[in-house]
């Protein structure tokens, strides 16, 4: 058996945690703090705000000698690029969420990707790189207290909201032609778009949820990165209308768990979310099937994934595969160099089949 070194700490880097960077990847970068302290000490760091209740990235970096004992954990978006230069020479991951931010990755770093949408793009544009998947998790609240049939059962009783559309990222098909059609008809419709101090509540009392990123994503030039309000609603009780872009169809199935939203025109979306309203029950996933996705998607699931690439991790860092070594890192030659490549071969291959004689020069 090979003996490898042991990942003592982790630290989960933020640009701050103060309300100017609120938004589902500070939650979701805090719940992956929370939950590897579980595993390993674990500290959130912070390398644009300072705060007096964490760390401060450059103040550790002039502290300590590469490469340090702690594996570092990188996930925002466009700072990505610039937080693996500062930290060259260190044990260093990304978690992986959106996709189409267009910048590459040294080689060795590993991805842990939050979706099988975003691994197959790390997939595609890094495949010498360590890939790792551990999805996102639902926090406990949603599992233990969404009024979901078969959980905390309130799905017989009339909600007070027939349908709930939360503001940011929803399409201006949604806002500006959906929602006042459905109001028409005489429907109540809860557009949410400030600072709610229970969102499970909120979810509880509606009977159909509406979710459409495709534009707001499209717009963006990146991917839905995972799309936990879905999941938050499956967990409640309700209905779900969606788009099923990027990272959405890992998780919901058209007819099955979801339905699509604007699917052909605004007289069928009306006819469909109404009956819903209606009668919920038949829109609803299987509670069978619904529970094994709310299973997947908890944070015990998410542990058991994180505990395995952790000893993976280790692994790599025995086999100096994880990337402080640039010299020994496998890699793949770039797009250009692929395609012309393959053309060159093309062209061989034609020249060869004219001139029968002509050397075949291929690599084996």
């Amino acid at each position: 058996m090979i003996a490898h070194p042991t990942i003592n700490s982790i630290r989960v880097l933020v640009p701050g945690t103060g309300t100017r960077f609120r938004c589902g990847g500070l939650n979701v970068a805090l719940q992956t703090a929370r939950l590897l302290g579980r595993l390993r000490p674990t500290q959130v760091v912070t390398y644009r705000a300072r705060e007096r209740e964490h760390p401060w990235l450059e103040d550790l970096l002039a502290q300590e000698t590469t490469p340090g004992a702690a594996l570092w954990v990188v996930s925002w978006g466009f700072d990505v690029p610039g937080l693996l230069a500062k930290l060259r020479g260190r044990p260093v991951v990304y978690q992986a969420h959106s996709s189409g931010y267009g910048f590459d990755l040294p080689p060795g770093v590993p991805v842990v990707a939050v979706s099988r949408n975003t691994l197959g793009y790390w997939g595609d544009r890094a495949p010498r790189n360590p890939l790792f998947l551990v999805p996102n998790a639902l926090e406990p609240q949603w599992l233990a207290r969404g009024a979901r049939p078969g959980a905390v059962d309130h799905g017989s009783a009339r909600r007070p909201i027939d349908v709930l559309v939360q503001q940011r990222k929803s399409s201006p098909y949604v806002l500006e032609r959906l929602v006042p059609a459905l109001r028409g008809q005489g429907l109540t419709v809860e557009v949410q778009s400030g600072w709610v101090e229970d969102l499970v509540e909120l979810f509880n009392s509606a009977s159909v949820y509406l979710y459409d990123s495709a534009e707001y994503w499209r717009g963006r030039g990146v991917s839905e990165g995972f799309g936990l309000p879905p999941l938050e609603a499956l967990a409640c009780g309700c209905v779900l209308f969606s788009s099923f872009n990027h990272a959405l169809a890992d998780t919901l199935t058209p007819g099955v768990t979801a339905h699509q939203i604007g699917q052909g025109s605004l007289q069928n979306d009306l006819s469909r979310i109404a009956a819903a309203v209606a009668t919920p029950e038949p829109w609803r996933p299987q509670p069978s099937v619904l529970e094994s996705l709310l299973i997947e998607v908890s944070e015990e699931r998410w542990l058991d994934h994180w505990e395995r690439t952790l000893e993976q991790l280790e692994q790599l860092q025995a086999q100096n595969a994880l990337g402080l070594d640039p010299a020994a890192a496998l890699r793949s030659p770039s797009t250009r160099r692929l395609r012309w490549e393959q053309r060159l071969d093309r062209l061989r291959g034609k020249v060869a089949d004219r001139l029968p004689g002509w050397p075949n020069r291929r690599k084996p």
